[in-house]
């Protein structure tokens, strides 16, 4: 049988395009599978792809997506632009976003209480009597990123430690990008005796820049990542993150995608969800009472 031809006729094709920013990160490459697993239960194929952080290669996608017919979107936009996935929504296609608060969209979201979760990183260290705590931030800001820094930040003023601006370093996407940053943290005077990094990728790097200086993770310089990625409990030491819940993102960005696509509550009603799920620090053994100050 042609399948293209009774899709057509249907007026369905059972896929569902994904966007992701960067399939080769562990995080992305996790929501990726989880996705794929739950739309292949329901009776749905998947196209994955890979924005790289570049708007117009998402336009791009978004277009040859759309020329396949795809069923529905689930997406993680580059930008905080709207009016690319205002415009689908509005042409009936069904669109949730994920991991991205886009300020004026009309699709369904699914989020995390990132500030919560450095927040709560942050005052973790305090706890360990640490006060000269370092930040590798991403290369650019997006609402995620932000909730993110404020929420260090609070935890610093909550606890009325003076916010060292020196001490907050962007770093790149890559394990490099993470030891590039720690390198000018160490670099500074004094040194941090405690780091918190975006992402688990970040950290992981900043740790080994910090053992090509000499120093011991957390002996000398406890580390605290964000997203729980498979690798930080196979670290030496292990990584303490924050876990970023992947499979229940998954979930409920798929089940508001598939209820869209059914018509339970109309792919062309203006009512949208808005889900924030909630996060958990995961202790290891890359965290210690500081040692010195």
């Amino acid at each position: 049988p042609n399948l293209m031809a009774g899709s057509l006729r249907r007026k369905k094709t059972n896929t569902i395009g994904l966007i992701v920013p960067d399939n080769s990160n562990p995080l992305f490459a996790e929501l990726s599978r989880a996705i794929e697993d739950i739309g292949f239960s329901s009776g749905y194929s998947v196209m994955l792809c890979n924005s790289a952080y570049d708007f117009n290669k998402e336009l791009e996608y978004i277009r040859a997506l759309r020329s396949k017919r795809v069923d529905g979107l689930i997406i993680i936009p580059t930008t905080i632009q709207a009016n690319h996935i205002n415009r689908l929504v509005e042409n009936m296609l069904p669109v949730v976003v994920m991991d991205r608060s886009v300020p004026d969209v009309k699709a369904d979201t699914v989020l995390l209480d990132n500030f919560k979760g450095t927040y709560d990183a942050t005052i973790h260290l305090i706890k360990l009597g640490h006060r000269c705590i370092g930040y590798i931030d991403r290369p650019f800001d997006l609402p995620h990123s932000l909730d993110r820094v404020r929420g260090y930040r609070k935890a610093l003023e909550d606890h009325k430690i003076k916010l060292q601006e020196n001490l907050i370093v962007r770093g790149g996407f890559s394990y490099e990008g993470g030891a590039k940053a720690m390198q000018i943290l160490l670099k500074q005077k004094p040194i941090p005796t405690a780091l918190l990094a975006f992402n688990d990728i970040s950290a992981i790097g900043a740790m080994r820049a910090i053992k090509d200086q000499g120093l011991s993770v957390p002996e000398d310089i406890s580390v605290v990542g964000f997203d729980d990625i498979p690798q930080s409990s196979y670290t030496i030491p292990g990584l303490t993150t924050v876990h970023f819940p992947k499979y229940k993102m998954a979930e409920a960005a798929s089940k508001l995608l598939l209820e869209k696509m059914k018509g339970i509550e109309g792919s062309a009603s203006e009512q949208r969800s808005e889900i924030v799920l909630s996060l958990r620090l995961v202790v290891r053994e890359s965290t210690s009472k500081v040692k010195w100050k």
